[in-house]
């Protein structure tokens, strides 16, 4: 991976740690901090654990999220000049290594997890182990998501972040090593609970062991570990959400570039982008809680839920989805286990929207699969619709062996600017 977050500026923290004795005649600013200074103290680096969120919510989940719904079909394009999903809409070799949206989602996912790693090794010199382990698992979060991230959309993942020539491993390896630190954090954190003084200094939304639990268990899932999926989604506290908060300041990035505008994309209708024989019933509650209609101005159907105002929260997991996890790792054991897959499915399938701590419910009649293939047919079904708009559909169509025809590209070209500084940058994938 390019080294290039040498400079490194937090602004954030210039309050926090002001330290001017002078005034020279020369172009650095007096009053910004230094990165060594930030990290060498528990609320400087508790600022750039926070910083962490917004790098991640306004590039990377926004990236994930514009970029897996025009290649799924789960959204359509509304403006041709948008050039980077104009690539995505007409997918194959259309989108190539020149895609500044997947060049942005390449260098903020390692920018995070760049940063991440400085506030976790920062966390071992904190006096207060208990601020430590918050700064640790919190930081760990936002590890993970941009791992997922990178190991979801490219077939080869970098082993090394801020080292020029890194070698690159299999993108299940990517997995496997979000799984690893997330082990790593909660085992810190068994060991000295994190402290309420660090849970006053981060944004209100985040159920720090819960994300960490719920991650394990999505990854894992990822990896083919389902024994490790399955009792990671047992783990989580289905009754809690945790999630991104926004303000008029850090508005939610994708109203703010999306809904507001109506000039990015929409979604293509209440199939949610799914083939008619396995498309959501009009009945699925889950269709007006995503989608909104509009009645005289095309597009007919907008983005709702966790899209629809600048102060809309985005859920880091969906309860749902671990129930799905569930599903679907007792249906792929060596010797299916088909009765509590299907009872695992059904309470996702019958879920009110008021049973739901979100919000989302399908509210639908239980479903009876007989067979494997049909179980399994129905639990993507299941997470398209739950989890839609998520950035985790095209990881799905994979792992579900969904054809190519459903979606216009099966992985994502290397950004030129990683290509260009990295001579071990591997070949595109062909689709």
């Amino acid at each position: 991976m390019k080294r290039i977050f040498q400079t490194i500026t937090y602004t954030s923290l210039a309050a926090v740690l002001l330290t001017v004795t002078g005034c020279k005649k020369d172009f650095n600013n007096p009053t910004a901090a230094t990165s060594a200074q930030v990290l060498s103290t528990a609320k400087g680096l508790a600022g750039v654990a926070v910083g962490l969120q917004r790098t991640y919510a306004a590039n990377v989940a926004y990236g994930m999220s514009d970029a897996n719904g025009l290649i799924t079909g789960e959204t359509m394009l509304l403006n041709a000049g948008n050039t980077s999903e104009f690539q995505f809409s007409n997918g194959g070799t259309a989108v190539d290594g020149t895609n500044a949206l997947l060049g942005n989602l390449w260098s903020s996912a390692h920018k995070v997890i760049y940063d991440a790693n400085n506030v976790i090794n920062g966390a071992a010199n904190v006096a207060d182990k208990g601020y430590a382990s918050g700064l640790i698992g919190y930081a760990t979060i936002y590890k993970a998501l941009s791992m997922g991230c990178i190991s979801s959309f490219w077939e080869k993942v970098p082993d090394t972040v801020g080292t020029s020539n890194t070698a690159f491993s299999d993108r299940t390896t990517g997995f496997t090593r979000a799984v690893a630190i997330i082990d790593k954090a909660l085992s810190v954190i068994s060991a000295n609970p994190i402290s309420t003084a660090f849970l006053a200094d981060i944004p209100a939304g985040v159920d720090i062991v819960n994300t960490l639990t719920a991650l394990k268990a999505r990854y894992a899932l990822f990896a083919g570990n389902y024994a490790t999926a399955l009792a990671a989604a047992n783990a989580v506290d289905l009754s809690k959400k945790s999630t991104m908060n926004f303000e008029a300041a850090n508005p939610n990035p994708i109203y703010n570039t999306v809904t507001s505008t109506n000039n990015v994309y929409q979604p293509v209708d209440s199939t949610l982008g799914l083939p008619a024989v396995i498309a959501p019933t009009l009945g699925d509650k889950r269709i007006p809680f995503y989608t909104v209609i509009n009645p005289t101005i095309l597009p007919r159907f907008r983005l709702n839920g966790f899209w629809i105002a600048a102060s809309t929260a985005i859920p880091l997991y969906l309860p749902g989805e671990m129930t799905l996890i569930k599903a679907e790792c007792y249906a792929r054991q060596a010797t299916p286990d088909l009765v509590n897959a299907t009872a695992e499915l059904n309470k996702v399938v019958t879920k009110k929207p008021a049973a739901d701590p979100l919000g989302v419910g399908a509210d639908l009649p239980a479903v009876a699969p007989v067979t494997a293939t049909e179980v399994l047919t129905e639990i993507y079904k299941n997470r398209c619709v739950e989890l839609f708009h998520s950035g985790l559909k095209l990881e799905d169509m994979r792992r579900f062996g969904r054809p190519n025809t459903e979606r216009k590209r099966n992985l994502f070209p290397y950004p030129f600017r990683e290509r260009d500084s990295n001579p071990n940058t591997p070949a595109d994938p062909s689709f």
